[in-house]
């Protein structure tokens, strides 16, 4: 039997699930995935991960175009090479391990980094913690689908406009490297297409909203609503492991 496509109404919803996580992430640099996925999941398995990818696609495009004049291009270019061998290590360890034994590790680790980051601990911006922060995003971005916060740890300190800048280039050389993988497994066609084109327009009004928001946040709490939506992952995954 051919399963049955998303109707109408579970469209609508998975549309705003994607607006309102495109308000976020557009504010802050990441977090759709976080308030989005989890929902698009319950409506229709289908919806994630391709549809979700496709249109967070759409939304970093939009965001990197943006702030690209503030994009950090060293930084980005470490970074995006890291994330290849975590991207690899990520899809090697789910080959062997289910997703919830590495989901409650890797959501520690997340909570550990803000916990660290509240302290008042500084770390360096340097190739080297490029690299490693580009390798564990791609490592818990494959393993979990949650892989902004170690990005964005790094550039807490980081002006609004550069975060969310190098944040969302970064998104969209992942993004592009994950639709790659899903379609060469089967797991993004043109059904999946056609549903994530279904969300681009929440995603789209989602950006919009999010202009009106970022103006706000720069005048000084980009930090605090990094490290909250960062705080929101990690618990998130905990409790999607013990739901």
């Amino acid at each position: 039997m051919i399963p049955a496509e998303p109707g109408a109404i579970a469209l609508a919803i998975a549309s705003t699930a994607v607006l309102v996580g495109s308000v976020v992430q557009g504010a802050v640099g990441f977090g759709m995935a976080l308030v989005a996925a989890p929902i698009l999941f319950l409506i229709d398995p289908r919806l994630v991960p391709g549809p979700m990818i496709f249109a967070s696609l759409v939304l970093t495009l939009l965001t990197a175009y943006r702030d690209r004049d503030a994009i950090d291009r060293s930084g980005l270019g470490w970074g995006a090479l890291g994330r290849v061998p975590g991207t690899l290590l990520g899809a090697a360890l789910l080959a062997v391990l289910p997703p919830a034994r590495l989901a409650a590790p890797l959501a520690g680790l997340v909570l550990l980094g803000v916990v660290l980051s509240a302290s008042g601990l500084h770390v360096r911006l340097s190739r080297r913690t490029f690299l490693g922060a580009g390798l564990l995003s791609g490592f818990m971005g494959t393993a979990s689908s949650i892989g902004g916060p170690p990005i964005a740890l790094l550039y807490q300190h980081a002006p609004g406009s550069r975060l969310r800048g190098t944040l969302s280039a970064f998104f969209v050389i992942g993004g592009v490297m994950s639709l790659a993988a899903i379609a060469a497994v089967g797991r993004f066609g043109a059904a999946e297409l056609a549903w994530g084109l279904c969300l681009v327009p929440g995603t789209v009004i989602g950006y919009a909203i999010s202009n009106h928001v970022t103006p706000w946040l720069d005048r000084g709490f980009t930090r605090p609503a990094v490290l909250c939506v960062a705080t929101a992952a990690g618990i998130g995954v905990l409790v999607r492991q013990l739901w």
